[in-house]
């Protein structure tokens, strides 16, 4: 937003109440028929359609859910999956507020906003697994957990989370209101949110890996380790850079107009060093399963059927990228650098499904597969944080080169 644009948004907020400017907000921009919208808005009917019926009939109506495997497809991507992308909030505020590079400081305020939305969605699709959704306050409360439980800590931890990425975020909230004051006041609360922020993921997304310790047995042994919960941890860092290369160089074609030249220059370095951190800690990430592969005698299982698709998980989709990261920082190639990262978003999900769904019961006889429903269902949640997204794109100063300087 350049300062005539401020100027003009500040003098109509002074001649309007702040409830009429939102509702002019909320008043779409652009065309509306594009193929994006065409495709999304039906499946997001749909999916508020079946939520509906899920909430009203219960989980046996729209999914394949059952005593034995009460967590599916739900838990395993909408909340397995989603936090591990959205990793990069942490990795990025952690680099430009806590290391001082702020090279990384054009991308905060997107990437933070990403995490937030993230968090958002996928830890408020935990309510549509519950088979007793008022029940949510137990785990938070520790009622029928214990408070030394892990559900316990990763509750606290994602709603702790979801406060925090908000408090950093809300600076732009305050711009797009034209608070000035307030939003001193909030960037004074910046460097603690932060802090508190990235202590709390280094803690759940260990965490979420925790959960799955108690289901030894019940997990292939080539998936189920006691280190579960730091191969999470380490993945997330470079599950989280890859969505950030990913989706931001998605964002950044389709809100070029917000972007000024200078940045649109320097993005391509951004990622440069983004592929850097990837392959660091691809590369850990690849030696740890060498070392528990070897360590729990488990190299025998790599001639089964499991052992092949362990083995396209690691090779395909964590060795190849890993090396596509190295030669795109080699050949200057940021093109490969794109392809690396959507290749390691396809490990990753490829990983957490192998733990909480393919592997999961995976000697039994009758199997768990997601309905149409669940994977509609899932499409619409993607979707809507798509929708939302753009939205608060459009209309908050998250790209705009204001919001750089203002976020410091």
């Amino acid at each position: 937003m350049n300062s005539a644009e401020s100027i003009r948004v500040s003098t109509l907020k002074s001649k309007r109440s702040v409830g009429q400017f939102l509702l002019d907000e909320l008043k779409p921009k652009g065309k509306f028929f594009t193929p994006f919208n065409i495709i999304s808005v039906p499946i997001m009917v749909l999916g508020l359609a079946i939520i509906i019926i899920r909430f009203w009939k219960g989980l046996g109506s729209v999914t394949n859910l059952s005593q034995s495997v009460p967590w599916g497809l739900w838990i395993g991507f909408d909340v397995v999956t989603g936090v591990a992308f959205a990793g990069g909030a942490y990795v990025i505020t952690f680099m430009v507020y806590i290391l001082n590079i702020k090279h990384y400081q054009p991308i905060v305020r997107v990437t933070v906003l990403n995490g937030f939305l993230a968090y958002l969605f996928y830890a408020g699709a935990l309510l549509l697994d519950l088979g007793r959704p008022w029940n949510v306050i137990n785990p938070i409360i520790g009622n029928s957990f214990g408070t030394s439980s892990v559900l316990f800590l990763v509750a606290w931890h994602f709603m702790l989370y979801m406060f925090a990425t908000l408090i950093e975020f809300s600076p732009a909230v305050a711009e797009w209101l034209g608070m000035k004051r307030v939003r001193k006041i909030l960037n004074s609360l910046t460097i603690g949110a932060v802090i508190f922020g990235i202590t709390l993921s280094t803690l759940h997304q260990s965490g979420l890996g925790a959960l799955y310790l108690m289901a030894k047995g019940k997990i292939h042994p080539l998936w189920y380790t006691e280190f579960i919960p730091i191969l999470f941890f380490v993945s997330s860092i470079f599950a989280g850079l890859s969505m950030v290369i990913f989706e931001g160089s998605i964002t950044y074609r389709v809100f070029s107009h917000k972007v000024s030249a200078d940045e649109h220059k320097k993005h391509d370095n951004l990622l440069f060093g983004l592929a850097k951190i990837c392959a660091g800690t691809m590369f850990a990430y690849l030696f740890m399963k060498l070392l528990i592969l070897v360590h729990d005698q488990h190299l025998a299982l790599l001639t089964s059927g499991y052992g092949y698709w362990y083995i396209i998980e690691v090779v395909g989709f964590v060795l190849l990228p890993m090396i596509l990261f190295v030669q795109s920082l080699k050949t200057r190639n940021v093109v490969i650098v794109k392809i690396a990262s959507l290749l390691t978003l396809i490990g990753i999900i490829l990983n957490r499904l192998n733990v909480t769904v393919i592997g999961f019961h995976w000697d039994a006889v009758v199997r768990y597969v997601p309905t149409w429903m669940e994977i509609v269902v899932t499409l619409a949640i993607i979707f809507i944080e798509i929708w939302v997204f753009r939205w608060i794109v459009h209309r908050m100063p998250v790209l705009d080169k204001v919001s750089s300087s203002n976020s410091r």
